[in-house]
């Protein structure tokens, strides 16, 4: 082989080798990227959830403070 073709393959092979690098970080951005998704879905349901868990505390305060009325009016403790 001539010289420029040992340089044109020694560039060839430099290449591939960097070609092989961006492969393995694509891979890891990938799986970062998957990790962070799942982790705002998790938020997302997590936000889910405690609004549903407001939602039902605030209805029963709403019951707790209508039988606190209604307790009041039977004793005559409430205001007219």
């Amino acid at each position: 082989m001539t010289d420029v073709e040992n340089l044109v393959l020694e560039h060839l092979r430099a290449i591939r080798a960097d070609v092989g690098v961006l492969r393995e970080d694509t891979r890891e951005v990938k799986l970062r990227l998957n990790e962070l998704q799942a982790s705002t879905a998790g938020m997302r349901r997590d936000q889910a959830l405690d609004a549903e868990v407001s939602a039902h505390l605030q209805a029963q305060f709403d019951r707790l403070r209508e039988d606190v009325d209604r307790i009041k009016r039977r004793l005559d403790l409430a205001e007219a």
